[in-house]
Parts: structure tokens; sequence; C-alpha cells
């Protein structure tokens, strides 16, 4: 799809991000009660972020006026500030290729455990890979239905991962769904095809569905030879790059009895991010994402120094 014709899709309003749900958040829940009351009918942008030490440390005592937020350079005001308040919508991208198979059980058995400690406003799709990318599971608000379908599945086929993760962020997009939106990819990351879509592509439609690509990258069953041929086929997704421009991060799976505690460690940093939101002025009219960028006060040091921020890089608006 040339990208002229997909400008259009691509530019989200960002009063649909933040949704009535918010206005509901912002009088019973928001962190700041002294905050003004949401407004309606004006965008309002909303960015999650993690913030580590240099060390790797999670830095999770932060308050909101420990934040900067920049739009295009421009400092904004934070009006919207929690933590894990927001309802959390989450797209399953799950690897479906020959070298999946024998994590096929462990992994439905770590999905049960993991989802079954989201809130019960929290949603969850499935999408699975080989050849291609398929829905398979809508979104819904019943985690065992994740955990059930997995049970189905059978590993064949090649490594799409490309359109995976395009199909994903195309379907957050359309599906609307009221809160926070991430996309994790559940993948040994060795790709045999490049799809559709390139890196990108994939970025764009990820930033305008406002979502963040995490990767649970486990260890696949790849011979020499399939490695090598990955290495060799032009156009697979940079899986760090989109995880970089949108504020996710990779947590790497280093044995199958690992799978469970990462998984779970995964989806805890997920529900613990920083949500900040401030009222944008911005408009459309360029067709392209308008800059962004967190950063914590001068007393804390010199960001990339003293401190790391994992957070979306870039927005869209009509």
């Amino acid at each position: 799809m040339a990208f002229r014709n997909k400008t259009k899709l691509y530019s989200l309003s960002l009063t649909v991000l933040l949704w009535a749900l918010a206005i509901t958040f912002v009088g019973a829940h928001a962190q700041d009660q002294q905050g003004p009351a949401i407004r309606v009918g004006v965008n309002l942008v909303l960015v999650d972020a993690t913030i580590k030490t240099k060390s790797g440390q999670v830095m999770d005592d932060l308050k909101k006026e420990d934040f900067e937020v920049r739009e295009d350079g421009a400092p904004q005001k934070i009006d919207v500030f929690s933590r894990d308040l927001l309802p959390l919508n989450v797209a399953l991208v799950l690897d479906l290729s020959d070298s999946i198979g024998p994590f096929l059980v462990p992994l439905r058995d770590a999905a049960a455990i993991t989802l079954g400690t989201l809130k019960p406003e929290d949603e969850v799709a499935l999408f699975t890979f080989s050849n291609e990318a398929e829905l398979r599971v809508p979104f819904t608000h019943d985690k065992d239905e994740i955990a059930a379908a997995i049970n189905t599945f059978q590993a064949r086929g090649a490594t799409n991962i490309n359109d995976g993760i395009f199909a994903a962020a195309k379907y957050l997009m359309t599906a609307s769904p009221n809160g926070r939106r991430v996309i994790i990819l559940i993948s040994d990351d060795v790709g045999t095809d490049a799809g559709n879509q390139g890196t990108a592509d994939i970025i764009t439609e990820t930033l305008a569905a406002g979502a963040a690509l995490y990767n649970l990258k486990i260890p696949g069953h790849n011979p020499v030879g399939t490695l090598i041929y990955s290495a060799r086929v032009p156009g697979l997704v940079n899986i760090r790059k989109v995880m970089d421009q949108s504020g996710g991060e990779i947590f790497d799976v280093k044995e199958v009895k690992d799978l469970a505690a990462t998984f779970s460690a995964l989806m805890q940093r997920i529900k613990t991010r920083y949500t900040l939101g401030y009222y944008t002025d911005a408009t459309g009219e360029l067709a392209k994402p308008h800059k962004l960028e967190v950063r914590l006060t001068p007393q804390f040091g010199t960001k990339g120094k003293k401190y790391i921020v994992l957070s979306k890089n870039g927005f869209f608006v009509q």
C-alpha cells in the first residue's frame, strides 16, 4: 500500500486514543488528584514510559513533577499521570513456524499463568504467523480463551515476523480499544520470510496505533542451515528498531524452564510503566509523526548518561 494512500489510516486523532475511559480515570483514579478534569473534544496524547538507571534498574518511585514531555521540541504541561490505572490492551503475536513446535506446550502454560495476572478490564487478542499472519482470537476479557487457543496450534511453515507485527498494529488501530496498547512478539526472531511490509512501514503502523512492541524471545529449534538462510533474506524486519522507536523492550528466555518467569516479568514491566498525558494543538497537515521526547527534570542528571527512557518517539494526528 502506498504511503500516500495510508495517510488517512495512519492519521489518528488522539481524542480517540483517550477515550471516554480517561474521563473516569482522572476523576477517580489519577495519582495527581489536584489536576484538571479531562476536557472532551480536544486531542489528548498519552505516552507510556519506563525509566531505568544506567545499570538497568527500573526507577519505580517517580512523581509527575519529576517528568518533562516535549512535542516537536516544545515543553508540554502534563495533565494525566498514572501507573497501571488505564486498561491494558495486549496483542499477542505468536510464532508458529517449525522451530517453535517444542515450546508450544510450555508457552500455553506460561500464558495461562501470566495473563491471569491482568485486571478484569484488560483485554488480549491473539495473532499467529508462519507463512502468513492470522488473527485467531479478537480482543477478549477471557484470558483463559487465549491459553486454550494456543493448545490447539501446530507449528509448521516459514517465519513471517514482518506481517505478524504489522497485522497486530493494524488491528489495534481498527479495533480502537479503550486502553494502553501493547504488542508482544513471541518468537525466536529467526525470520525466513520478509512478507509484504518493511521495517519503515511497520514502525509507522505501530506508532499510528499508539502501541509499544515488546519481544518475548524464546530459544527456537533452528538448524545451522536455517540460521544461515535467515541472515541472507532481504527485507526482514529490524525488531530492535521497532522496539526502540515505539518504547518497548526485549525479554530473552534463555531456557524453556525460564519461560513462565520471563513472561511474567515482561507483563509486570508493561503493567507498571508510567502513563503521561497532555493536550496537543498539533495537526496532521504534514502527514508525518510529531516528535515526542520524555525526560526527567535536571535534578536527575543527563538523559542517556544518568538514566534511560523507554518510550515512543512520535505520534500521528488528523
